[in-house]
């Protein structure tokens, strides 16, 4: 049966979607992080100011490699999400253990353009996505099903409301 106790969600630039989704796994409860295939080296502004009013300490995050966590002294990731197209067509490294995959495509808020506003609410709109497959997630009974089931239905909430 599945246990997954560590996220890792990846996206390439680490900087938007990558960082909001770390957040959402922290909150619920999961050892989480965010990593990039070419990390932009900082946090987006517009994610910085949505953690922020969320209730998080945004200099708690940080723009990284995704090769932070393919390494020996690396923490165990027991599920590896992808957030982008991009890095889900990327050859990931290979993470110790028998890490779970699935990709969770959403539109990039950092590629609006208009403003702050603008900005804000495409952020936002991202969260509201990204907390409704975490929620998702939440809901299956991933410690009663083999590792082929729970890689069918993480890979099947990549499909809801707003997939890119």
């Amino acid at each position: 049966m599945v246990q997954v106790r560590s996220v890792l969600v990846l996206c390439t630039g680490n900087s938007a979607r990558s960082i909001l989704g770390e957040a959402l796994f922290r909150q619920a409860g999961f050892e989480a992080y965010s990593a990039g295939s070419k990390p932009k080296g900082v946090p987006h502004p517009g994610a910085l100011r949505l953690l922020a009013a969320k209730g998080f300490d945004p200099g708690s995050f940080r723009s990284k490699s995704w090769l932070e966590f393919s390494g020996p002294d690396a923490p165990a990731i027991d599920l590896a999400i992808t957030v982008c197209g991009n890095a889900a067509g990327e050859a990931c490294p290979v993470f110790p253990g028998m890490t779970l995959r699935a990709h969770w495509g959403l539109p990039d808020p950092a590629d609006v353009t208009g403003g702050g506003a603008a900005e804000d609410a495409a952020f936002a709109e991202t969260w509201r996505l990204l907390d409704m497959r975490v929620q998702a997630m939440l809901a299956l009974p991933l410690e009663t099903m083999d590792r082929a089931e729970a890689q069918t239905a993480l890979a099947g909430i990549g499909a809801l409301e707003g997939a890119a």
